[in-house]
């Protein structure tokens, strides 16, 4: 692979600064990264409002733990081996900021007041003890071309979701049913 360039070497810092915290309040999208002590992996997609992850200093975060399907996949995880690598993303820009930590969780009432929305507080946080911090090239974003949405697949040619759970869960349920399911779920119970 050779030997990475100076500014690939020296970008990485221990702590949030201004620019960390300026991307973060602009990110509605983060990709959580955890493993149990057996090197399971997960990658758990989180979104919200912008600024959805709470900055209680330079040296922590908390991401909120909304409703969801319940299988806590990143809380057993951060349980059992508290490291997390963060990828934080925002619409239309190719760079996202990585940061990466020791994870806890937290039931802290007075730190998840900060977060609610639509009068819900999150059931839990996900604190992140900041460990290091930096920008990630745009590269796979221009190759990939995913903000043009002109390179988008038709809806109709995209897999269902309904099909792929009934399969993968061998439901008897109908494909169709359980789309409905979903988005209704989406409608009623995001927060």
């Amino acid at each position: 692979m050779g030997e990475p360039g100076e500014l690939a070497q020296e970008k990485v810092i221990p702590y949030l600064d201004e620019h960390c915290v300026q991307f973060i309040n602009q990110s509605p999208f983060v990709v959580l990264s955890t493993f149990n002590k057996n090197g399971t992996c997960d990658a758990s997609p989180r979104g919200d409002r912008a600024g959805f992850t709470y900055i209680v200093d330079k040296n922590r975060l908390v991401i909120p733990e909304r409703r969801g399907n319940k299988r806590a996949d990143s809380l057993l995880n951060i349980m059992s081996q508290p490291s997390i690598g963060m990828s934080f993303f925002i619409p239309g820009l190719s760079d996202t900021l990585r940061v990466n930590g020791k994870a806890y969780i937290t039931k802290d009432h007075e730190l998840l007041n900060n977060m609610t929305v639509e009068g819900k507080n999150p059931l839990l946080g996900i604190g992140v003890l900041v460990e290091e911090c930096f920008i990630h090239c745009g590269k796979a974003f221009k190759i990939s071309k995913l903000w043009n949405s002109e390179t988008w697949p038709l809806k109709k040619d995209l897999p269902s979701s309904g099909k792929i759970m009934a399969a993968h869960a061998q439901l008897k349920e109908n494909s169709s049913d359980i789309e409905k399911r979903l988005e209704e779920g989406y409608v009623r119970r995001l927060y």
